[in-house]
């Protein structure tokens, strides 16, 4: 239990650290004075987000249609009616996450299930994998740990197997714990970086599972007073790779990976803070 709970120090990772925190710094001095502007870069960060994260998952909306459609309300032809539900549902879980966050509660077992049952309002049935590999439709239960398990079927053939439903109130009871005994004393890239993995790995939810454990890797950013780290579309094969990597022991490259996501987004700030004003 605890190799997935393994704290790495290593000279790239400080680099990129002490990076970030530069960064920060450069942000916290400038958003006090350009609030309206800081306004609106919150709404991106919003649609970005959104739109990333869906993405990852296979959504069809393209970045245009996510903003359209969370501006206007209105549906693009030819696009799945799903696509645009998990728009909405993942935006009010951001809404919500803001909320939970200026109200100072902590990161438990009700708030990730409260994110869930955000994300799949709405949604009657997910997709799975039985034992054989073969390809099925199971009945969501929004906001409720699994009590079947779930499987992965991997680019190579194999199927990667999470955690039982059994072991789940167990291993979220863990991971909870471990939140709050650690995010004061981690530096916040790394606590976020291990709590997603986690929360993939045990994958407590019929589905949801990979747009909730982003939330709550952001979640304790945002607490701790950074922006989000949004994980991009086109690095979905690198996320992959490294999430895979830590299941097989090594969490080191996706600690990096979150830093280098978080970098992302921060240097997207600081462009847009810094942009001047056209005449």
């Amino acid at each position: 239990m605890k190799t997935y709970y393994e704290i790495i120090k290593t000279p790239d990772l400080e680099t990129l650290l002490a990076t970030i925190d530069e960064l920060k710094i450069q942000i916290d001095t400038n958003k006090p004075l350009q609030k309206e502007r800081w306004i609106a870069i919150q709404e991106k960060l919003r649609v970005e987000w959104t739109y990333s994260s869906n993405a990852i998952e296979g959504s069809a909306l393209t970045r245009g249609e996510t903003l359209f459609f969370l501006k206007e309300g209105l549906t693009v032809e030819g696009k799945p009616f799903k696509d645009f539900l998990d728009a909405r549902n993942h935006a009010e879980a951001l809404d919500y996450l803001y909320e939970i966050i200026q109200d100072n509660r902590p990161i438990s077992e009700g708030t990730i299930k409260e994110i869930n049952a955000l994300l799949l309002s709405g949604v009657n049935c997910t997709d799975a994998v039985n034992e054989y590999g073969k390809k099925i439709k199971k009945a969501a239960h929004p906001g409720k740990y699994k009590s079947l398990p779930n499987h992965v079927l991997q680019p190579d053939g194999t199927i990667h197997f999470h955690t039982e439903p059994i072991q789940v109130p167990d291993e979220m009871e863990i991971l909870c714990k471990w939140i709050a005994n650690n995010i004061d004393s981690v530096h916040p890239v790394v606590a976020a970086a291990i709590a997603h993995y986690n929360m993939v790995r045990i994958h407590p939810f019929d589905d949801g599972n990979g747009r909730g454990a982003r939330i709550l890797m952001n979640m304790i950013l945002i607490k701790k007073g950074y922006p989000p780290a949004i994980i991009k579309k086109e690095d979905r094969r690198q996320y992959l790779v490294s999430l895979g990597m830590a299941d097989k022991g090594d969490i080191h490259p996706f600690v990096t990976f979150v830093a280098s996501s978080l970098i992302g987004t921060q240097e997207v700030i600081v462009r847009e803070l810094n942009q001047k004003y056209s005449a």
